[in-house]
């Protein structure tokens, strides 16, 4: 599913849907799921429903015990989330689902010397060859948070105001894909080393395994049509 592809869809439905009953708002945020754009509609008095996309690159260090890894996290998702307000005021409580693209790309580093240490066993990375991995989560993932700022109150005028997301999203246990290329030992050495790449995978898959549940924090605006 593209992304954009998926936003337009939604705005096309909603739009359709609500068009003549419905006013409409839009936000634009900030925060650790990227930037994001979402489009409002109210579909009862204290009940919104909530469309939008988000996206992210960036890149950090990360470990486990034997290797240190360039990661590049890379953010995409799309939510289909439900507002509710249960006091007359901006805040809400919200839930949903979200079409969760986000996945981390992983190159091991070699340590002091050129060496990886796998298993307790030394390898030259110039023989070897490199250290390839991917993390991704399941495509459909539950999100559960709170926030502030009703872009459909009809106690608020057109225009701008203030909206705010904590919450979480349920990820569920990564996958991870650790590979080598590259070895041009000798054919023993290749075969041991690839399967201490493989018992490195799973050393892999237990750090990301922090990332069963992700934080999401999101600021930004509102804008009332």
């Amino acid at each position: 599913m593209k992304l954009k592809h998926a936003f337009t869809v939604a705005c096309i439905a909603l739009s359709m849907a609500n068009a003549a009953q419905a006013q409409v708002g839009f936000s634009a945020t900030l925060g650790t799921t990227g930037a994001g754009l979402h489009l409002s509609v109210p579909l009862a008095p204290q009940l919104d429903a909530r469309f939008g996309v988000n996206g992210l690159n960036y890149s950090h260090d990360g470990n486990t015990s034997d290797v240190d890894y360039d990661l590049k996290l890379k953010m995409r998702t799309v939510d289909a989330l439900l507002d509710y307000y249960p006091m007359s005021t901006g805040f809400r409580v919200t839930g949903g689902i979200v079409y969760n693209g986000n996945k981390i790309d992983a190159e091991g580093r070699p340590g002091p010397g050129g060496t990886y240490t796998l298993n307790g066993r030394t390898y030259p990375a110039a023989t070897v060859g490199s250290l390839n991995g991917q993390i991704d989560f399941r495509n459909i993932a539950p999100y559960l948070g709170i926030g502030w700022g009703n872009a459909t109150s009809r106690a608020q005028e057109k225009g701008w105001g203030f909206t705010a997301d904590l919450g979480v999203l349920f990820q569920g246990s990564p996958r991870t894909s650790l590979t080598n290329s590259g070895c041009a030992a000798p054919v023993l050495v290749c075969s041991q080393f690839a399967a201490d790449v493989a018992a490195e995978n799973r050393s892999l898959q237990d750090e990301a395994d922090n990332y069963k549940a992700f934080p999401v924090l999101r600021l930004g605006v509102n804008y009332r049509f």
